[in-house]
């Protein structure tokens, strides 16, 4: 079994201070084998806020797989917004666009969906979804597949369907023949846990879609602070979502939910609803 944190929208610039330590602690607690960051670590991109990121990251367990987010583009600042959109977040957090962690159970790969073109919206393209299904074709067959993302492939229902990154139906496509299991992103400040079968019709398939609330930002748009925790097994898929309890001053384990794959389908083991 495999252990991965999931964190996403940490907004440092914008981030409840008093989180950070017991952030920290909950992690390390959890000892993952790996830790996911799915983008925006800072507010506006700005040096300081990237600074302040990679110190706190360097307190976090590693290996460490981390997309940027369209908050880590420069919005105010139209020149490095077009010209060197992502720069300060290669230099500050990791250069690579790409990441990926692989080992003798899990494959997670990380995908950059952060476009200077929009404000909010994620895109991506062809060759890079291309190049992630090679990478994972090219790896030994039985390891879960895993992809990180800022902007969702997914959606709660209450979210509307500009949130979706787009060329989405394209990637789906893709995942289905690169049997990609597990597709993990931010962006929504939302928990939700669900299978992609009812946005895409795709024969045999459907994969676990995972999103992650916002681990620290003072922006929580109705949830409290939260992040997951997921445990990986073969056939098994356990989602734990850990939220901000102020009394405690922790994060406690808030909800659980299991998924299992049948064939190249992931279904909940929760009854479904009457």
């Amino acid at each position: 079994m495999r252990t991965l944190v999931h964190l996403s929208d940490l907004h440092f610039g914008r981030v409840d201070e008093a989180l950070l330590a017991p952030l920290r602690a909950r992690v390390e607690a959890l000892r993952p084998d790996v830790v996911v960051v799915s983008g925006d670590l800072t507010q506006r991109a700005r040096s300081a806020q990237f600074k302040e990121a990679r110190a706190w990251l360097d307190t976090l367990p590693e290996p460490q797989i981390v997309v940027p987010g369209n908050h880590d583009i420069p919005l105010y600042n139209v020149a490095a917004r077009f010209f060197t959109p992502l720069v300060k977040y290669r230099r500050h957090i990791t250069a690579n666009l790409a990441p990926e962690y692989v080992d003798d159970e899990i494959a997670v790969l990380g995908m950059n969906t952060a476009r200077s073109l929009t404000f909010k919206d994620g895109r991506v393209n062809r060759e890079q979804v291309g190049r992630l299904r090679e990478r994972f074709n090219a790896l030994p067959e039985g390891l879960t597949h895993v992809v990180v993302t800022h902007h969702p492939f997914d959606l709660p229902e209450s979210f509307d369907e500009d949130d979706l990154v787009d060329r989405a139906p394209m990637a789906m496509e893709a995942f289905a023949q690169c049997g990609v299991d597990l597709l993990l992103a931010g962006h929504l400040h939302s928990s939700h846990a669900g299978n992609s079968s009812h946005r895409y019709k795709i024969a045999g398939y459907a994969a676990l879609v995972v999103q992650a609330g916002t681990a620290t930002s003072t922006r929580k748009r109705g949830e409290e602070n939260s992040f997951n925790a997921i445990r990986v097994e073969p056939d098994r898929l356990t989602v734990e979502r850990y939220s901000w309890q102020e009394p405690l001053g922790s994060f406690e384990l808030a909800s659980t939910e299991v998924f299992c794959r049948n064939g190249d389908v992931w279904e909940s083991t929760r009854p479904a609803a009457a």
